[in-house]
Parts: structure tokens; sequence; C-alpha cells
């Protein structure tokens, strides 16, 4: 079973944020998001393993 939603620790404030998983653009992907807490960009970086597993981070822009 998929994971619908996964977290990443804000590079910033060191929040951590949920956010949806969304397939539809592809196992590997990596783009920008403000954080809903302090508003600081962080770059997404989101892959799916082979076993379905979401794995996802962030660094500052």
């Amino acid at each position: 079973m998929m994971q619908e939603e996964a977290s990443y620790i804000c590079d910033a404030c060191g929040e951590e944020i949920v956010i949806p998983v969304d397939l539809t653009a592809g196992t590997e992907q990596e783009y920008v998001e403000d954080c809903p807490v302090c508003c600081h960009p962080n770059v997404i970086h989101l892959q799916v393993e082979p076993d379905g597993d979401v794995r996802i981070w962030a660094a500052g822009e």
C-alpha cells in the first residue's frame, strides 16, 4: 500500500512538516515549498523506493 503522506524537517526552523504525497509527478521529485510555520523555502526531495516506501527530505533553497 502506497503512503499518502510523508513528513520532512524544515531546514530553517526544525519543525516537522507533513505533506501529501502526489505520485502523479513521478517516483523521483524535487520542488520548492515554503514552510507553513516559518515561511522559509525548502527544496523538497521525494523518492519512492521499489518496495513502495516513500523517502522525503528537505534542504534550504
